[in-house]
């Protein structure tokens, strides 16, 4: 990545600086960096004024390919659909964040765990038609969950206001419809 900038007095775009924090969240994806090296990593990118200062941030980390086994690109899932009929829907440990999920079970129990998953864009939109059911979020420090767009019928919201952000990591937008269930945020203590 670093070969491909100019001169590193030069100051950077919005788009240098996008390309840089997509190659650190690959490789922490690929795990080249822990979840706090990828934090520092990104909020120096953010802040970069300079391609000097970007190509500082990947100078360890080899030329990030995205590439399947037969040689074409990856990319995340545009959507997650999630259609099941009773029992439990987990999505826990390392995987990749969609830009989109849509929520459809029916007397099942979704829990998303958000705590090591790999973030590939700033926002998440959830998209809900749940019934009988009750989703928790696992969240993070950075992760902040909007429910403006949410409307709950004959149903509770358990959310943590105080790990609210101004500038989140992730915001995750849930919008649609919770009827006779619960949405439970919860924060994973480190050990």
């Amino acid at each position: 990545m670093s070969s491909d900038l100019p001169a590193p007095d030069l100051r950077a775009s919005h788009q240098d600086r996008d390309r840089v924090v997509e190659s650190l969240r690959v490789a922490a994806g690929d795990g080249r960096l822990t979840a706090e090296e990828l934090d520092a990593r990104l909020e120096a990118a953010l802040s970069a004024k300079t391609f000097g200062e970007l190509a500082a941030l990947t100078a360890d980390l080899p030329a990030v390919q995205l590439s399947t086994p037969s040689g074409s690109v990856a990319k995340p899932k545009d959507v997650l659909v999630v259609e099941q009929r009773g029992s439990k829907f987990v999505r826990a440990g390392r995987w990749t964040v969609p830009h989109r999920i849509e929520l459809r079970p029916r007397l099942c129990d979704v829990t998303l765990d958000f705590t090591e998953a790999m973030l590939t864009a700033d926002t998440l939109r959830i998209e809900m038609d749940m019934h009988f059911g009750k989703l928790f979020i696992v969240s993070r420090p950075g992760i902040v969950v909007d429910t403006d767009g949410l409307t709950l019928q004959y149903s509770k919201a358990k959310l943590l206001n105080e790990w609210s952000d101004d500038r989140p990591r992730l915001r995750i937008e849930l919008v649609g419809t919770l009827r006779h269930g619960k949405l439970i945020e919860r924060r994973r203590r480190r050990a």
